[in-house]
């Protein structure tokens, strides 16, 4: 089964949706959709605080990833394993 992705349509259904809540926040008073907004920034910190993976823990995930990102691609275009790290479960 072949999924496809049609990118223009996908920006034409973006930019509607942010037309249509440009206008909504122009008609609804701010105290509005000002609380709305809050509420939702609110969420997304309770939900970081909740998260069980630890600042520390996640830059450290990032540097590694960063690290992996600045190999050297072999001419398969693969990335060169380092000693130690494991192949892949599909290689």
């Amino acid at each position: 089964m072949e999924l496809t992705f049609d990118r223009e349509k996908n920006r034409q259904e973006r930019l509607a949706f942010v037309r249509r809540h440009a206008l909504w926040v122009r008609r609804v008073p701010n105290e509005v959709w000002s609380r709305q907004q809050a509420d939702l920034i609110d969420s997304f910190l309770e939900n970081a605080r909740n998260y069980a993976l630890s600042r520390a823990r996640y830059l450290e995930m990032h540097r590694a990833l960063a690290s992996r990102r600045s190999e050297p691609m072999h001419e398969s275009g693969a990335r060169s394993r380092r000693a130690g790290s494991s192949p892949s479960p599909a290689g």
